[in-house]
């Protein structure tokens, strides 16, 4: 999100762009199969949660930021919830498959006069990281919880730190969030610090978990950060830190069976609202 100054939460000087305008635009061909690719690798992780959290009969739930769609269905389909409110600035892969419970709503989430509701459930995937501020929307969508009602927020973990081995794999990577911080404001730095922005918003029973899936040739997370490089390889080059050669290398080793690098993880953190005794 445009954000041209430090952010509140003193995150630095991300870019002046928004995500879905300068990269990962959903009028790219193939944007819809990219996402559907990080759905394919996180959504059992996602779902798994959620039901260990309760999600089930008779739960309204706020699904943002919710790309194509995915894990909205599966709310309704398996876990049995009673409706779903679908939100992305963009909703043009949400149409596609319609089912029963299942309400789309085209809004930015940023926008003061975003108050769709009160839920069970509200959740949102990959977000927080792309926004200047998490610690204030953490804040606004604990007000959207029903008393009792629980928040689920998850996002990248940036596992390439400094004392990573050096190879095509974590150089692309390194270039890569660099290059998205430069041109959207994405930021992941940040996200290990979910936990507590969930307790500063006066929610309880707060924990987190990591996962990490395996970097495998022809793997839905290997071909997603493929496609995600060729989409942000502008930005990647931009950074100085590797070059188009480079990335070139970068992308044939991911594919092959040399590449042994740690996936970012996806971290996700969850608190509940506080509700009055012998409500859940």
């Amino acid at each position: 999100m445009a954000d041209t100054g430090t952010s509140p939460d003193g995150a630095g000087s991300p870019g002046e762009g928004r995500y879905g305008e300068r990269v990962f635009r959903p009028d790219q061909g193939g944007e819809g199969d990219r996402i559907d690719l990080g759905a394919l690798t996180y959504d059992d992780t996602t779902m798994a949660r959620l039901r260990t959290l309760g999600a089930g009969p008779g739960w309204t739930c706020l699904d943002v930021g919710a790309g194509t769609g995915t894990v909205a269905r599966r709310l309704l389909e398996e876990a049995g919830v009673a409706e779903v409110l679908a939100v992305d600035r963009d909703v043009r892969f949400l149409g596609a498959h319609p089912v029963t419970g299942l309400t789309v709503l085209q809004a930015d989430v940023t926008a003061d006069d975003f108050a769709p509701g009160v839920f069970r459930l509200v959740h949102a995937r990959f977000v927080l990281m792309h926004l200047p501020s998490p610690r204030h929307m953490v804040t606004r969508l604990s007000r959207l919880l029903a008393p009792g009602g629980v928040l689920v927020v998850s996002d990248a973990v940036d596992l390439t730190t400094a004392s990573a081995p050096d190879t095509p794999y974590t150089r692309a990577m390194r270039a890569m969030w660099q290059g998205l911080r430069d041109s959207i404001g994405t930021d992941v730095s940040q996200v290990p610090r979910h936990p507590e922005l969930l307790r500063e918003a006066g929610l309880e029973s707060v924990a987190a978990e990591i996962h990490v899936p395996p970097l495998q040739p022809g793997s839905p997370i290997s071909r997603f950060w493929a496609d995600t490089w060729e989409r942000a390889r502008g930005a990647m080059v931009g950074t100085g830190l590797i070059d188009d050669g480079q990335l070139d290398e970068a992308l044939r080793h991911l594919g092959s069976p040399e590449c042994v690098g740690l996936s970012p993880g996806m971290l996700t953190a969850w608190g509940r609202k506080p509700a009055p005794e012998g409500v859940l």
